[in-house]
């Protein structure tokens, strides 16, 4: 492919710029994070819907068949399962809030939902700079 090469061992190795493209969709995600913290949305709200996440989703989609057979494909495989889980745990949570249970069960899982957000994408901007594949 022309995104990667063959080292001796056999294994594909990205190129530098499908790196620094994983870098990018990391710094758009971290974007939406800062921009929920300082600003009147929540993290997990701006995480979710604002432009700069919506961009590196859109980015992980079109840039990942690139990525195939390298760690850095497994960075994305990483962000585009915290984007869609998020969703499904925010609607969860959405949905306890307006039954019985309510704000006291909704509330909490919206805090923890945060935390693994922030956590998912500090681990997976680590892992890339040390040049780590994600789990999957």
């Amino acid at each position: 492919m022309a995104n990667e090469t063959i080292e001796a061992g056999g294994a594909a190795q990205p190129s530098e710029s499908l790196v620094n493209i994983a870098h990018l969709v990391y710094a758009l995600h971290a974007w939406s994070i800062l921009a929920g913290i300082v600003g009147a949305a929540t993290v997990v709200g701006m995480f979710l819907t604002g432009w700069p996440s919506i961009i590196a989703v859109i980015i992980n989609y079109v840039k990942r068949p690139d990525a195939r057979g390298t760690f850095v494909d497994s960075h994305f495989g990483w962000q585009i399962r915290t984007f869609w889980y998020t969703l499904l745990w925010v609607v969860i949570a959405v949905v306890l809030a307006f039954t019985v249970i309510g704000l006291p069960v909704a509330i909490p899982i919206a805090v923890v939902i945060t935390l693994w957000v922030i956590y998912r994408i500090v681990r997976g901007w680590l892992a890339l700079a040390s040049r780590k594949p994600m789990p999957a």
